[in-house]
């Protein structure tokens, strides 16, 4: 009943939440992107997404057909891959972000590695600007992480928005410097912190420093300062520091897949997991937003 085309469509304005960026992925017209949206809702007969010249949100309907979309196109992939007798093997050095220790991403690698079992997978998990550098130097062949601002290389699989966040009984001295809880360099949203604090003359020290993101959780959640985290990856125990707080904006962040050098043995692979992921993408960052403090800062 459900056209696949229209579904991946579907599943890519639902993950980035932009008709636009939706066309970028896919590499076709914004106008196809609506097409295709309006088709699958007349099919559906519901409406899929609320959307005006701002923002664009998934309805309730649209929720549902986000469940429905992957079972749908995982289904036919694994049809495909049946009849046409393709067994994926060899090698994949796959490298993911800090950012993704605390989300589904172990299910979706968890359904990989059951649909290609004789694909070995080695998995590297490091700071985001790591990864862009194993990637430069070959020892990877497939990397989930964030780019810097003003990149434009890689596969666009959600924009977020950057925040400050720390422990819901954190108070901000403005009269006292920022205590920071951050990654080591080369951390791309440190990068980002440090910038806008200097453009803005916001003194500030370092809390914490550590290269595990269960350790800056650890101790933002015990009150040592604020932290620049992705407003979809919000750990638990930990909430938006609120705009009274008189902290800068630290806009916008991507993240993307970036293949690495053709290796012919890990290619094929690579191509599956990334389809896979950009699949699932919404079951990474989807979720409530965490409440912003009940007091004033």
């Amino acid at each position: 009943m459900y056209d696949p085309v229209q579904l991946r469509t579907f599943l890519a304005v639902a993950q980035t939440l932009s008709f636009t960026q939706a066309a970028r992925r896919l590499g076709i017209r914004q106008s196809t992107v609506s097409q295709h949206v309006r088709r699958l809702e007349s099919e559906a007969g519901r409406q899929l997404f609320d959307r005006d010249t701002h923002r664009v949100d998934l309805t309730e309907d649209g929720e549902a057909m986000l469940g429905f979309a992957r079972t749908i196109l995982q289904a036919n992939e694994r049809a495909a891959a049946f009849f046409t007798g393709t067994r994926l093997r060899g090698r994949l050095r796959f490298g993911a972000s800090e950012d993704f220790v605390l989300t589904r991403l172990p299910e979706i690698l968890e359904s990989f590695r059951r649909e290609h079992p004789e694909v070995e997978l080695e998995l590297t998990v490091e700071l985001s600007g790591a990864l862009h550098r194993q990637l430069a130097a070959g020892r990877l062949d497939l990397v989930l992480a964030k780019r810097r601002t003003g990149d434009t290389h890689g596969e666009l699989v959600w924009q977020d928005t950057l925040v400050w966040i720390g422990a819901p009984q954190l108070r901000i001295d403005p009269e006292r410097p920022l205590p920071l809880i951050a990654f080591p360099p080369p951390g791309i949203t440190r990068a980002r912190a440090l910038e806008v604090l200097e453009e803005h003359g916001r003194p500030w020290r370092f809390a914490c420093t550590s290269a595990s993101l269960s350790a800056l959780v650890a101790a933002a959640r015990a009150g040592l300062g604020v932290m620049a985290h992705t407003r979809g990856l919000i750990p638990p125990g930990l909430v938006p520091v609120p705009s009274r707080a008189g902290l800068p904006d630290l806009g916008d962040v991507d993240f993307v897949l970036l293949h690495g050098r053709r290796r012919d043995s890990a290619q094929e692979a690579a191509g599956a997991l990334a389809a896979a992921i950009l699949a699932g993408a919404d079951r990474l960052h989807r979720g409530p937003v965490a409440p912003s403090h009940p007091d004033p800062a």
